[in-house]
C-alpha cells in the first residue's frame, strides 16, 4: 500500500493529472481531500468554520485526511492518488507523519508550471454560474495563494518533493512521468519518521536542558504539531530517566553523563484519538559553554531546535506542554518535584 501525493499551486493541474494517473497505475484509487472539507461544512458549527480561512487550518481536517486515506487503503489496497495542495510544512509533516505511523509510504510530487502559465490557467478557469460569489471564491482564491506557494517553494517545498515542470506537458504526459518515477523507484518514499500510534496509555520521559542564560532547549518534531522537549516514550523494561537520556542522545547528539533529577510527574488525560498517560520531566542541567553548538538533529525526526525563555516557550508550546514546563521550572527553582494532573499541581 502506498500514497502518491500530487502537490502544486491552484491551477497546476493536480486533479486532471491524478485522474489520468489512476488509469496508469494498476489497482489505484483517487482520493481528493476536498471532500473532507465539504463534509465538514455539514458537521461543524458555522462559528467554528468562520474561525479559519482554510479547511487545512482545522486539526480535524488533517486528522480525517490521514484516517480516511488509511481506511481506504485498508479496504482497497494498492495505491492511493491524492491531488492536494500542501503549502505549510507543519501540515505536510503532520499528514505524512500520520501516514508513516500507519506504515504507509508517501511519494511526493510537485507540479510546477511557470507562474505566468498558472495565472493564465486561473484566468481561464470556469466558475460555476450558480455559485454565490463564485468569482471571488474560485478565481481570486487561486490568485491569493500564488504568493504562499512562492514562499513555500523558497523555504522547503522544492527540496521535499520531486518537482515536475508541467508547463509544456499535457495531464496525460505528466501522469506518465509520475507513474514511471514511482514504478522505477526513481522517486522513493518521503524520508519521514515512522512513529507507531499508541494503542493504550503511554509513559513518556522528557529532559529539560538549559544554556548559560537558563533558556530551555525545545525541539520541533516533524511527526506531530507543536514544539516539544527532547524525550520520548519509555520502552518496555526501561527506566524512565534512562529513557530520557537515550532520547536526548538520539535526538540531539548530547550524551548526558549523570542521571537527571525528576522535576514533574504529569498525568495526561485521554482525549480521543489519544490515550494519555504519564509524562515525566527531568532536569538535564545546564550545558557547558559551546556544547549547544554541537547539537545534531536526526533529519526526518526533528525539523529544528532552539533555546527559549519561559515567555517564548509560552508562545511555542501547546498549552498542556507549556503548563508542564512552567511547573517544572518552579520545581527546579525550589529543588523539589511536583505531581500534576493535566498540567495542574495536586496535593
Amino acid at each position: 500500500m502506498t500514497v502518491v501525493w500530487i502537490n502544486g499551486a491552484f491551477g497546476a493541474g493536480k486533479t486532471t493529472t491524478a485522474r489520468e494517473l489512476i488509469e496508469l497505475i494498476p489497482n489505484s484509487t483517487l482520493f481528493d481531500p476536498e471532500v473532507i472539507g465539504a463534509g465538514l461544512t455539514h458537521l461543524l458549527p458555522a462559528k467554528r468554520l468562520a474561525e479559519v480561512g482554510d479547511f487545512q487550518d482545522l486539526p480535524i481536517w488533517r486528522r480525517l485526511v490521514v484516517d480516511t486515506a488509511a481506511a481506504m487503503l485498508a479496504e482497497l489496497g494498492g495505491t492511493l492518488v491524492v491531488p492536494m495542495t500542501l503549502l505549510r510544512q507543519e501540515y505536510r509533516d503532520e499528514i505524512f507523519g500520520g501516514l508513516a505511523a500507519r506504515r504507509i509510504p508517501v511519494h511526493h510530487f510537485l507540479l510546477a508550471p511557470a507562474e505566468t502559465i498558472l495565472r493564465e490557467r486561473i484566468a481561464g478557469r470556469e466558475v460555476p454560474p450558480d455559485l454565490p460569489d463564485g468569482e471571488i471564491r474560485v478565481r481570486q482564491w487561486a490568485y491569493d495563494h500564488i504568493e504562499p506557494y512562492r514562499a513555500a517553494l523558497a523555504a522547503w517545498l522544492t527540496a521535499d518533493a520531486h518537482l515536475l515542470d508541467t508547463g509544456d506537458l499535457t495531464p496525460y504526459a505528466t501522469a506518465v512521468r509520475v507513474a514511471d518515477a514511482v514504478g522505477s523507484g526513481a522517486v522513493p518514499p518521503c524520508d519521514i519518521v515512522q512513529t507507531p500510534e499508541p494503542t493504550a496509555e503511554t509513559l513518556a520521559a522528557g529532559v529539560l536542558l538549559f544554556d548559560e542564560h537558563d533558556r530551555v532547549l525545545l525541539v520541533d518534531p516533524t511527526y506531530k504539531p507543536g514544539w516539544e522537549f527532547p524525550g520520548g516514550v519509555v520502552e518496555r523494561g526501561e527506566a524512565p530517566a534512562r529513557a530520557g537520556m537515550r532520547e536526548v542522545a538520539e535526538e540531539t547528539g548530547i550524551r548526558l553523563t549523570e542521571v537527571p533529577r525528576l522535576l514533574v510527574v504529569d498525568w495526561e488525560r485521554p482525549v480521543p484519538p489519544g490515550f494519555g498517560g504519564l509524562r515525566l520531566l527531568f532536569d538535564g542541567g545546564r550545558l557547558e559553554s559551546g556544547e549547544s553548538s554541537r547539537v545534531l538533529l536526526p533529519g526526518p525526526e526533528l525539523r529544528d531546535w532552539r533555546f527559549a525563555t519561559e515567555q517564548e516557550a509560552a508562545e511555542m508550546l501547546p498549552p498542556v506542554r507549556y503548563e508542564r514546563l512552567r511547573w517544572a521550572l518552579r520545581a527546579r527553582e525550589r529543588g523539589t518535584a511536583l505531581y500534576l494532573e493535566a498540567g495542574v499541581p495536586v496535593g
